[in-house]
């Protein structure tokens, strides 16, 4: 392991890990297996292969690179962020929640149609691979949120984990940052919600629980494919779909609200999967559902097309072609009201599938945030209510 000094700014250190490479540091780091079954982190003697560094062009920068030869594989790097907040503030009418918590940016998960990968131009990185192994964490998170919630203008709102990149991705595994928010959110006793694709959160249980047990707990699993070859190219380093049941059974077992949102729909490769996704994701025990359209925002639409085409070269043009017919004829729809959803014959075929099968199988509402909220500060008299 090497570390230098990043170009985020003269606090920000870069731990270099190159995938493959015999290193002790690496995989006492990294591979740690702390959720038993789940796989932390590939190297070259792993099941998926090594891919090599492939980024568009950054749109912030007056100029571009391009290799002579073949490019360089990639190695995940560890950049410590150093934000002075942890809570962000959404305004947007299309999400249902008002604060979340981010301690990643970036995210090994490679889902190539992550809305998130804009950010990271921002931060003079690429949003291709860059974005899936140039990874940000922020070390203060905790005392970053303990901080918020000591502020007397705070009210207990929920606040939502993974609103943009998967709080429970591999690092998380090593570096806690999540955990260690959640025991904050505990100790709190603030509502929380959780979006993931990821097994990692069974570790964290018994947190849960502790919160579900005042009402203050929620959780989401993002499963878009039931075909694994389809969601090992599309997402490639995500848990498999079979996984990802096995956690909302896990979950609920454990009393623990949990729903399934399809989500990301793409017409013409996974529309098909919706009745099946939401047949097992019931049996395992989810109580609730929803389904977003996908999103192709800036660069995210190279990104996803590169790895469509890659993948599926002989549907890439019609899955395409099915997108712009529930876009109005275009890829993508950035006006708040309308980017999660679509619009048009195609589109109402696909909504009225998901609708019959939510009804048929019994899902309800989503939980409703509790009100008035549980939060209290913490003091010397509530110190055995956990």
């Amino acid at each position: 392991m090497r570390i230098e000094t990043g170009h985020l700014g003269k606090n920000t250190q870069r731990l270099t890990y190159p995938i493959g490479q015999s290193n002790q540091t690496f995989k006492t780091a990294i591979d740690l297996n702390a959720c038993s079954g789940i796989l932390i982190l590939m190297d070259n003697t792993a099941q998926h292969p090594i891919r090599q560094v492939s980024n568009p062009p950054n749109p912030w920068h007056s100029h571009a690179m391009e290799y002579l030869g073949p490019p360089p594989k990639t190695q995940l790097e560890l950049y410590e962020d150093h934000s002075r907040s942890i809570l962000t503030r959404n305004d947007s009418p299309d999400v249902p929640f008002t604060f979340s918590v981010n301690p990643y940016r970036g995210c090994y998960h490679g889902c190539s149609y992550c809305y998130a990968r804009n950010g990271h131009s921002y931060l003079d990185f690429g949003t291709g691979t860059d974005f899936d192994r140039k990874i940000l964490y922020k070390p203060e998170a905790a005392a970053l949120l303990r901080k918020a919630f000591d502020k007397p203008s705070w009210q207990g709102d929920q606040v939502v984990f993974s609103g943009v990149t998967d709080c429970y991705q591999p690092i998380e595994a090593s570096l806690e940052k999540t955990r260690e928010c959640l025991m904050v959110c505990r100790e709190y006793r603030n509502p929380v919600g959780i979006i993931t694709r990821s097994a990692l959160i069974e570790r964290d249980i018994p947190i849960l629980q502790d919160l579900a047990s005042i009402g203050a707990c929620s959780v989401v699993l993002s499963i878009p494919f039931d075909d694994p070859q389809h969601a090992r190219a599309i997402e490639p380093h995500a848990p498999t779909p079979a996984r990802r049941f096995r956690t909302i059974e896990r979950l609920h077992e454990a009393g623990i609200p949990v729903g399934v949102n399809v989500a990301p729909i793409i017409p013409g490769l996974n529309d098909q999967a919706i009745p099946t996704i939401l047949k097992k994701a019931r049996e395992a025990g989810a109580s609730h559902a929803g389904m977003i359209l996908l999103r192709l925002p800036g660069q995210v639409h190279d990104v996803f097309l590169a790895r469509l085409k890659h993948a599926f070269p002989d549907r890439a043009a019609r899955v395409m072609n099915q997108l712009a017919l529930c876009r109005g004829g275009q890829k993508n729809d950035s006006r708040f009201g309308h980017r999660m959803r679509g619009s048009g014959p195609r589109w109402e075929i696909i909504k009225t599938m998901y609708e019959t099968w939510t009804q048929r199988l019994g899902y309800g509402d989503s939980p409703a945030t509790p009100s008035p909220s549980p939060f209290r500060r913490p003091g010397p008299e509530q110190i055995t209510l956990f």
